[in-house]
């Protein structure tokens, strides 16, 4: 299998500040779950993991997200985590709220890349695309409306 069809990589791309990043990770990990992927969220630090955590249990608002922090040694199908927890044995689909490329991307299935609004949030996330593309990657772009 070639790099370019290992993994699929997706950039969501935030049209307003007002939208949140985290927000759309609990929609887009919802949506993942439903469709039965293993499914791991990364955060930039445990702080972040918490507050993502909590989030979980607000968002999608009336539905049931099951979820665990992966510093908690439980499992779920969808876990949150620092970039440095990520393993081998993660092979499903990564959304990642962190400003670092994901190593070695072809080892999962899928990768979403959230872009916030704010011009410095969105130069890193042209990076990223950058890197992940002289990889061999293809990565799409999908722009999020406010609405």
């Amino acid at each position: 299998m070639t790099a370019s069809t290992a993994c699929q990589v997706d950039f969501y791309v935030l049209e307003e500040p007002s939208q949140s990043p985290e927000a759309l990770a609990c929609r887009l990990a919802m949506m993942s779950w439903e469709q039965g992927f293993a499914t791991l969220v990364l955060a930039a630090n445990a702080e972040e993991v918490r507050r993502l955590d909590e989030l979980m249990w607000q968002l999608p608002q009336g539905r049931f997200l099951p979820h665990a922090q992966l510093a908690a040694g439980s499992t779920a199908p969808v876990m949150i985590g620092t970039p440095e927890q990520l393993d081998d044995g993660v092979s499903g689909l990564v959304i990642n709220l962190t400003e670092q490329c994901i190593p070695q991307p072809q080892r999962f299935r899928r990768l979403l890349e959230i872009v916030p609004a704010s011009e410095a949030q969105r130069q890193v996330s042209r990076d990223k695309f950058r890197v992940y593309r002289s990889q061999g990657l293809q990565p799409a772009s999908h722009t999020m409306s406010a609405s």
